[in-house]
């Protein structure tokens, strides 16, 4: 298949700074880096330390209404212990299968052509597909109040297709707050992927873009605004609809799904590699893997969490058990291990590459691909798309 567009020249232009495969000892240490390499990580990082600030006083200001709620209301912070000792009981038996039941009837979709806009980026048929997501909340007591979130309950995604298919897709997660379609088609290069013959997929995570509730200030405010409860749950949604995609994937005739996702879809992305068996490939990038040890960094976010754990008389312990049932970490992966390749940035600070490591360490030290950029700033996307090419080619054509 032949392409007018390679990932040498993405188009989004990223500074070519080649980036390498960790070694048998995982990610390199400051001292074996060359000098240019570490002058960039270190700008990269202090650059980052900003933007990390900025989301953390995001999801602070989506936290805070559960917090003080918690707070004034003792029925309230007692509920909310039981809801969190309902996820750690569930996360304590490691089990994918009764954590995240699989949808029970194949989607009922709607789709509609794309703005020209899409389609001229890609060059080709662009639809955007809605359906009514079949999620039941996993956790009893939040059934009916979940049942009520009309928006986020019409599931989303683009899907952009070649008219003589079914082919293999590549699906993309985006990170919070990063829900625009068209920014992750350009970030992550999708022109040049369709081109190369693959239908490509976006997917809409709970409570971004138009799943997020009316009133919502920003999208992805939903993910956090209903406690570690309801992210317990917007997790477990976003698994459920990523999987009802597949079904509807594969009633179609694609028989190859490779997977990738970015920052919070990246977390997404490696916790699927343990639920959706049907995947071919799995590549998360920039991932955060563990919530309760990445918050601890997260100023003011991290402030704001410890006040809701006081007020709310909830047990650092427990509060670590419970957002255990969403982590990748808590389970085996389905995907096999030469299908698994992980990106992470040295200079991120927002999904620093200590969590990756922890992946790559749990994910038996499959392939793992650093670059000297941080969270936003992928130097070296080049060079990692040639990399996330090479390693899907075998399994996917």
């Amino acid at each position: 298949m032949t392409s007018d567009a390679t990932p040498l020249t993405p188009p989004l232009p990223m500074p070519d700074v080649p980036g390498e495969d960790a070694g048998a000892h995982g990610l390199p240490l400051r001292s074996d880096l060359s000098l240019r390499d570490k002058l960039i990580v270190d700008a990269s990082a202090w650059a980052d330390i900003g933007l990390r600030t900025t989301v953390a006083s995001m999801v602070a200001a989506a936290i805070i209404p559960s917090v003080l709620t918690t707070a004034v209301g003792r029925e309230q912070s007692r509920r909310e212990r039981e809801r969190l000792a309902f996820y750690a009981e569930v996360a304590a038996e490691h089990d994918p299968v009764r954590a995240f039941p699989a949808p029970t009837a194949l989607p009922r979709i709607s789709s509609r052509r794309a703005n020209p806009l899409a389609e001229r980026v890609a060059r080709g048929v662009v639809e955007n597909v809605a359906f009514r997501s079949g999620f039941e909340a996993v956790n009893p007591a939040l059934r009916d109040s979940w049942s009520a979130l009309t928006q986020n309950n019409t599931a989303r995604f683009q899907h952009w297709r070649h008219d003589d298919g079914p082919r293999p897709t590549l699906c993309v997660i985006h990170g919070f707050m990063g829900s625009a379609y068209l920014f992750n088609g350009l970030f992550f290069s999708l022109p040049w992927f369709y081109r190369s013959g693959y239908d490509v997929v976006l997917f809409t995570l709970p409570f971004h873009g138009r799943r997020a509730e009316k009133y919502s200030p920003f999208s992805g405010y939903g993910i956090f605004s209903h406690g570690m409860s309801g992210f317990a749950e917007a997790m477990a949604q976003a698994v459920h609809d990523f999987r009802s995609v597949v079904d509807y994937l594969e009633s179609t005739g694609v028989d190859r799904i490779a997977l990738t996702g970015l920052s919070l879809g990246g977390y997404t992305s490696a916790l699927l590699a343990a639920v959706e068996p049907r995947l071919e490939a799995v590549i998360p990038n920039v991932p955060v893997v563990s919530v309760d040890s990445e918050i601890r960094d997260w100023f003011p976010a991290n402030m704001v969490v410890r006040a809701g754990q006081r007020l709310g008389r909830v047990d650092y312990d427990d509060f670590t058990a419970a957002t255990a049932y969403h982590s990748p970490l808590n389970y085996p992966p389905l995907v096999a291990k030469d299908r698994r390749l992980i990106i992470t940035g040295l200079g991120d600070r927002l999904a620093p590459p200590e969590q990756a490591e922890m992946l790559w360490q749990h994910w038996d030290r499959c392939a793992l691909h650093w670059f000297p950029g941080n969270h936003i700033l992928h130097v070296s996307q080049p060079a990692y798309l040639r990399r996330m090419t090479a390693f899907l080619r075998e399994f996917m054509f």
